[in-house]
């Protein structure tokens, strides 16, 4: 058994596992607790002393770089793995991971690859979706967004399916399916929002340190996002919850200047399960530890003293209307992909009024009228 993105914090799952006769290869990029799973190997490049030279690749890029080490044990040719660099491009891209070093290689090449359509599936999406041009942002907010819907959705068989199958017919279904999965994750996302909000509102979470909220019937698959958009809303950590058999499993999102996966750490006595990193965990406890939860991991965060963080827009550089022509923007296209920690460069500059937007072609083509 070979997991992918996850394991490194399965100690009790892998024990089970070994007892049934399994080998096992975990694969992983979150951060390890203090005792390691007793697999056959653990690979994850954020381990302690682990001495691979780069700790920020994304879960599909572990399993890269394994199929990568087996080719070259095996001493088969390179393009035995580097064919796969499109997919590793879309999950690392999906994944939100920092788009340096070796991420950023991965996506680079991997954009490349993407354009050449040699994954039909992937080809038919995008062209389902309306997208002209293949970048990290359409990859982003257009390709990720219909693929991560199959598995929220409870349906992440059909992304695999897709990616798999050269049979035009059922691509087409396959992408129609995709293209469904992701209303019904959009309508969903909704409705928890709305309730979320309510919640905060009618209790004040809004001050607390910590938003931490709990309910039943909220979609396991979905919450993931609300919190992000709730922590992007409020400005502060957020962990929502989904009740369901006495059990309240969910996840959070932090903010600059907490690392979300060490509060947990210093709060694990009130929880079952746990795992992620500084700025996106999963989490699970009894019901009847919510609230001793809540109150821990709040009084945790206050002693940081995060409260006065307040969002910031880094201005990459002061510039004049002159300074700025097509061909700076074509040279502002080496630094792609952007992305995390890459992020797309922000000018400044002073004295300008916006009259007017108009497109001119299609949705990602616009006239724009500036005034001193």
């Amino acid at each position: 058994m070979i997991t992918v993105d996850c394991g490194i914090s399965g100690i009790e799952e892998i024990d089970y596992a070994n007892s049934l006769g399994l080998d096992t290869i975990i694969t992983d990029h979150h951060e390890p607790l203090d005792i390691l799973p007793k697999a056959g190997a653990v690979i994850d490049p954020k381990i302690e002393k682990s001495k691979y030279p780069f700790r920020e690749l994304a879960g599909v890029g572990v399993v890269f770089k394994l199929i990568q080490g087996l080719s070259i044990k095996l001493e088969l040719d390179a393009k035995e793995y580097l064919k796969y660099l499109d997919l590793v491009c879309l999950g690392t891209i999906s994944d939100i991971v920092p788009l340096v070093s070796e991420n950023r290689v991965i996506t680079k090449l991997g954009l490349k690859l993407i354009e050449t359509h040699r994954n039909l599936g992937l080809k038919y999406l995008s062209e389902a979706a309306g997208l002209k041009k293949i970048d990290s942002g359409v990859v982003s907010f257009g390709i990720a967004p219909r693929i991560n819907a199959c598995g929220r959705m409870g349906a992440a068989e059909d992304a695999l399916k897709l990616f798999i199958t050269d049979n035009l017919d059922e691509i087409q279904l396959l992408t129609n399916k995709l293209n469904e999965y992701n209303r019904q994750r959009q309508d969903t996302e909704k409705r928890i929002m709305n309730e979320a909000i309510e919640e905060i509102e009618k209790n004040n979470e809004e001050q607390k340190d910590i938003i931490v909220l709990s309910k039943p019937n909220w979609h396991h698959g979905v919450i993931g996002i609300v919190s992000s958009k709730i922590t992007d809303s409020y400005l502060k950590p957020s962990i929502l919850l989904c009740e369901e058999d006495g059990i309240c499993k969910g996840s959070g999102r932090s903010v600059t200047g907490l690392d979300l996966h060490e509060a947990l750490n210093a709060v694990s006595e009130s929880l079952e399960k746990y795992g992620g990193h500084a700025m996106a965990v999963g989490v699970s406890l009894k019901k009847e530890n919510l609230e001793k939860f809540k109150t821990d991991i709040n009084n945790y965060v206050k002693k940081l003293g995060i409260q006065d963080v307040k969002p910031v827009i880094n201005i990459d550089m002061e510039a004049s209307l002159k300074e700025l022509s097509l061909d700076t923007v074509k040279d502002l296209k080496k630094l792609e992909p952007f992305g995390e920690a890459n992020e797309t460069p922000i000018f400044l500059i002073k004295n300008l009024r916006i009259e007017s937007i108009r497109a001119i072609t299609n949705r990602s083509t616009f006239e724009i009228e500036i005034k001193r």
